[in-house]
């Protein structure tokens, strides 16, 4: 896998970088589960196409090889979502107990994290300053109150995306997603500084400039 590096670990996270814009590794066929080869078909550009089937070739590799198996002899499921029970929580792997994932990609990016316990993990694109405001309007109080102070600087749209990600990958991670609103839980702007709503680890992840990411773990 020459377009995918392990970064440094973060918390109990293992995480791992994906170039999705490489050469292109063939369809999926063979490895992908028919549900990933009718997602990526129905892709209407061949680029996003192309970027779906990598980062999901990645992360089948890098499950494969913690499992001991072939990519394509991994299973996945979706566990219970809490807000309603239904199966459309966090995907998991099946039969897999004490192993937890999480995939998100970006633009030419994907991010991949295994943890021994619930893990999310989120990589965006740095958001314009158009998207930076309708996003702001639906932060905790707290946050909105930090970006208010910082005014109208470049900054500022940094520290709304630095939010963005630590909120997607808290959220991905107790597998709710945006079904639970993005105001209730603070995770903060301002670097080095993530908040931990329910005890979780929520964790900045350094990626290419252009990029923010980060991971959240659940307690211990």
């Amino acid at each position: 896998m020459d377009d995918v590096r392990e970064l440094a670990p973060r918390d109990r996270a293992r995480l791992w970088l994906v170039r999705t814009d490489g050469e292109p590794s063939g369809d999926g066929a063979g490895v992908l589960d028919a549900g990933e080869l009718r997602r990526a078909a129905g892709f209407r550009f061949a680029r996003h196409r192309v970027r779906y089937v990598a980062a999901h070739l990645a992360l089948r590799g890098v499950l494969g090889e913690r499992l001991g198996c072939a990519p394509g002899e991994v299973r996945f499921v979706r566990e219970p979502c809490p807000e309603c029970d239904e199966p459309h929580g966090r995907p998991a792997v099946a039969d897999a107990q004490g192993l937890h994932f999480s995939l998100s990609h970006s633009g030419d990016l994907a991010l991949i994290a295994l943890a021994p316990a619930p893990v999310g993990a989120d990589v965006e694109e740095l958001p314009s300053a158009e998207v930076a405001q309708d996003l702001s309007a639906v932060l905790h109080p707290r946050e909105r109150a930090e970006l208010a102070a910082l005014g109208e600087l470049p900054e500022h749209r940094v520290a709304l995306g630095r939010a963005w990600v630590r909120k997607e990958a808290y959220l991905k991670g107790i597998g709710t997603g945006l079904a639970r609103a993005a105001d209730l839980d603070y995770v903060g702007t301002l670097p080095d500084s993530p908040g931990a709503p329910g005890g979780w680890a929520v964790r900045d992840v350094p990626v290419p400039q252009g990029y923010l990411a980060a991971v959240a773990v659940a307690p211990r």
